[in-house]
């Protein structure tokens, strides 16, 4: 998953819906590829569609 940076708005809704524990928030939304499983929860709920494939 890629993370467009210019569209987050660091809401950090990503990371309370991924049930693996793959996003992390530091201001901008950052995804960890080892625990990602692609399950794109993250890109579906994303209120601004910062997050792709």
């Amino acid at each position: 998953m890629e993370v467009k940076a210019e569209r987050c708005v660091g809401c950090a809704f990503c990371m309370l819906i991924c049930p693996y524990d793959a996003v992390k928030v530091f201001g901008k939304a950052e995804i960890d590829e080892e625990k990602c499983k692609a399950c794109l929860k993250c890109v579906y709920y994303c209120p601004k569609s910062a997050i792709g494939e």
